[in-house]
């Protein structure tokens, strides 16, 4: 091959490549222009979750607590199955491959179970409300007098139904908010963020939660295993067989974490004058009245006046209390998770919805009435514009909360990208 042969061949592909740069100055263009619209998206879209910039647990509780409370303010259907929508968005867009992750789905079941529960006291037992809409008469079972009020079975009516339903669906949703926080905080973080006073109890907490998650991932593995070997895993013969392996796991998991949880000195407090014990303990329950006392004001027409005072000095008596309790705890926090202010807009999307919720239940007549649909007369439950329009600000948590990580650097263990 000469010189010239060889110049030709180098430059052949210099030629094709300047030519497909250069095919136009549109290709140029828009070349030139998404590089930038690019850096723009970035800026707008959330990033990838890691270690030092993921979300803080507690704004997953704050943000499903607002919309467990705005759910306890209503039983109108629409507004109920529009939270269950945002919560279920949310978890659908920020839950990790974690093994506390897939606790939704079984929050969602524990939710209907409820809901038919509900529904089948209401048609066996009776319902309070009275209803001209006859759907079944069953036979009813005669009681003694000492029994007078109850029922069992009788005349089942269109509107007994539909007051069970909306009943049954507000507790449902209120489950399926929690099973929303499940899913989302890291249980493991959120025991780091406990106050000192609070970590034993935590500990507990952490563990019985972490406790059934675990054991249905060793459930599904035996399953799988034993129908790889052509074993049966249906009946009662399989679910023995599995169930052994299963309890024998578990108990395994327990001594290792005691032998863990001993090696690391979980336990040991620190000495405290015994002036601080008897503060720290006069704070806590003088606090602990105060909440239940001033939430009971709020609740009742009456105490309107002193509800609000009392519930807010009893939260700062039990939050001395719990600084001072935490003084007797000896441990050390490794990386503290930082309150930032992705956090602050996650707790205050799902504060600003139970607030809204909230002002809008007090406003007037009419709005009560569109929260609280009623049964009798029968009628369709109606849309009100303002709730659904604050229930949507439940929604931030899906676009402005760090996204997760991609599969390939999430392990099946759950453990979070370094």
């Amino acid at each position: 091959m000469t010189t010239d042969d060889t110049a030709s061949n180098s430059t052949g592909p210099r030629t094709r490549t300047g030519t497909k740069a250069g095919t136009g100055a549109g290709a140029g263009t828009h070349t030139g222009i998404n590089p930038g619209s690019g850096r723009i998206r970035t800026r707008l879209r959330a990033p990838r979750a890691t270690r030092t910039n993921a979300l803080h647990p507690g704004a997953w509780w704050v943000w499903a607590l607002g919309l467990g409370t705005a759910a306890s303010r209503t039983t109108n259907p629409l507004l109920l199955a529009l939270l269950v929508g945002v919560a279920g968005y949310v978890v659908a867009a920020r839950r990790t491959e974690a093994p506390w992750a897939r606790s939704y789905g079984a929050f969602v079941k524990l939710a209907l179970a409820v809901l038919g529960i509900r529904l089948a006291f209401a048609v066996l037992l009776g319902s309070p409300i009275p209803g001209t809409h006859t759907l079944v008469t069953l036979p009813e079972l005669p009681l003694p007098d000492w029994a007078q009020g109850i029922r069992v079975g009788g005349r089942v009516t269109a509107e007994g139904l539909v007051f069970a339903l909306y009943d049954g669906l507000k507790l449902a949703t209120l489950l399926i908010c929690v099973g929303a926080a499940n899913a989302l905080a890291n249980p493991a973080r959120l025991l780091k963020s406990l106050p000192g006073a609070l970590y034993e109890a935590g500990v507990a907490v952490v563990v019985a939660l972490t406790f059934a998650p675990n054991l249905i991932a060793d459930v599904q593995r035996l399953r799988a295993a034993r129908r790889l070997r052509g074993r049966p895993d249906h009946g009662v013969r399989g679910l023995l067989q599995v169930g052994l392996p299963v309890l024998e796991g578990a108990l395994e998991r327990s001594v290792a974490l005691a032998a863990a949880m001993d090696a690391r000195g979980y336990g040991r407090s620190a000495e405290v004058p015994p002036g601080v014990r008897r503060t720290t303990a006069a704070l806590t329950l003088g606090g602990l009245v105060g909440v239940c006392a001033g939430t009971y004001g709020l609740l009742t027409a009456e105490g309107g006046t002193y509800g609000l005072p009392v519930l807010l000095a009893g939260l700062a008596a039990a939050l001395g209390g719990l600084w001072l309790g935490g003084r007797r705890s000896l441990r050390t926090r490794y990386r503290p998770d930082a309150w930032g202010v992705r956090a602050w807009l996650v707790a205050a999307s799902g504060a600003a919805v139970a607030a809204l919720l909230v002002l809008y239940a007090a406003h007037d007549a009419y709005a009560a009435a569109a929260l609280h649909p009623g049964v009798v007369p029968l009628t369709a439950p109606e849309l009100p514009l303002w709730p659904a329009a604050a229930i949507l600000l439940g929604l931030l948590p899906a676009f402005v909360a760090p996204a997760p990580a991609p599969h390939d650097t999430n392990d099946k263990t759950g453990k979070e990208p370094s």
